[in-house]
């Protein structure tokens, strides 16, 4: 006997109910850089091959997502599957016990592969709370063209001093082009991470053994009165406006000689869809000045699943997925082997992609030299080298950076800032009862 119309029919509704029921969204925060922009593109591979999974996308300026994640986290809101993170809320949040440790790995993961700095940096006591989508220290993109033509050479590891005279030399705003450009845009990861290292490079900390900030020493006024003086001279107008993004935009423009920023960068300056001056980029070391402890930094961009994930088998799978060899396999295929996140993985830094890759030997030796635990010529009580691992460091650091970020338009001295900037920071450390 065959079945009705009707029975086929509920028999059908039926099927697709189970089927809806059965799927899991995942709602995945993320920042609006080049390579998150490619994993959302290339997930579609990922949820063709788990169709029990959908993926929801949020994307987000750097600023923007840090606040969103901080709150959503701190009040366990649950609003987000899967976090993208860097080592500083990594080692916080899992301490804290608001991200679910990455445990139980399976053996195609090869967590082994990942480099010991990178594995340490997203973990708390061994044990790990992210993993990493890609690495990256900070390095010097320079102009060879403009160089050559200047008579001007690069030499292989620059001081800012060296920098700053190549940026004059370099600079010609009536056609546009400028000789530096560095991130202004005020925030503890925007324009604090690379104002640090310059300090560091200067012989700068952050806060002494008693965790007394020095803001007001010598160290701090000759790098801040550098960061100014030159960009001020050298760099792009709208400078306090200017981050990764922006300043990334710039260069690929053909409107910067020199660049020092994030090594992840890398990979788009050099790709000739986006870049106009792909054929003229070298790559060297971040310049120090009288110290190289802390000249460069050392971050990832890691997924993290929060504890009030509501799908956090499905949350790992997708992470692992998107943290793999076979996801650098995936974009070296669509997207060309220079294009593989790098700085995490060791099986990554083959002879193939070393050679397709120019600025990659560059970027493994300063993830190497990086040490967040000697960021300073001086001894510190702190770990980190363009941040301060402590919880308080995000509200501080994002006030000093609008205070520095004044300080560049013209708004205040550098003298002020820097007054204003121990002060502030005298002031919240007390607070919350530093020393401890």
């Amino acid at each position: 006997m065959q079945p009705s119309v009707n029975a086929l029919l509920a028999l059908t509704c039926m099927t697709l109910s189970s089927v809806s029921l059965g799927a899991q969204t995942l709602t995945i925060a993320t920042v609006n850089n080049s390579d998150m922009i490619r994993m959302q593109k290339l997930s579609k591979t990922f949820e063709a091959e788990h169709p029990d999974i959908k993926l929801n996308w949020v994307v987000l300026e750097e600023n923007v997502l840090r606040q969103r994640l901080t709150t959503d986290i701190a009040t366990q809101g649950g609003q987000f599957d899967v976090l993208t993170i860097g080592m500083y809320e990594a080692a916080l949040w899992g301490a804290k016990g608001w991200l679910e440790p990455m445990k139980d790995l399976p053996a195609s993961y090869a967590l082994d592969d990942v480099f010991p700095s990178v594995r340490d940096g997203l973990s708390v006591k061994g044990t790990l709370y992210a993993l990493p989508f890609y690495a990256e220290s900070s390095i010097t993109y320079y102009r060879t063209d403009l160089f050559k033509n200047a008579g001007l050479t690069m030499p292989e590891r620059p001081t800012w001093t060296q920098i700053g005279e190549f940026a004059g030399k370099l600079t010609d705003k009536d056609k546009e082009q400028y000789g530096i450009c560095l991130r202004g845009k005020a925030g503890w990861g925007e324009n604090m991470a690379l104002i640090s290292t310059v300090a560091n490079a200067y012989g700068a900390r952050w806060f002494d053994e008693q965790w007394k900030p020095e803001f007001t020493g010598p160290e701090w006024k000759n790098a801040l009165n550098f960061y100014v003086d030159t960009m001020k001279k050298s760099g792009p107008p709208g400078a306090s406006s200017n981050g990764f993004n922006e300043n990334l935009a710039l260069f690929n423009s053909g409107k910067c000689a020199i660049w020092v920023d994030a090594s992840v960068a890398g990979s788009f300056v050099t790709d000739k869809t986006q870049s106009k001056v792909s054929e003229h980029v070298g790559f060297t070391y971040a310049p120090h000045e009288t110290t190289d402890k802390g000249s460069a930094w050392m971050y990832s961009w890691a997924l993290a699943i929060p504890t009030s994930s509501k799908a956090k088998d499905a949350a790992k799978t997708f992470s692992t997925w998107a943290t793999s060899k076979e996801y650098g396999a995936l974009v070296a295929e669509k997207d060309g082997i220079a294009n593989v996140p790098p700085g995490t993985r060791a099986s990554t830094y083959s002879e193939a992609y070393l050679q397709a890759a120019p600025f990659a030997k560059v970027t493994l030796e300063s993830l190497k030299a990086a040490d967040p635990s000697k960021p300073s010529a001086k001894p510190v009580p702190y770990i980190g080298i363009q941040l301060v691992t402590i919880p308080e460091f995000q509200a501080v650091g994002t006030q000093v950076g609008k205070l520095f970020s004044a300080a560049l338009i013209g708004q205040t001295t550098v003298d002020q800032a820097l007054t204003a900037a121990q002060s502030t920071t005298e002031r919240e450390m007390k607070r919350a009862g530093y020393p401890k």
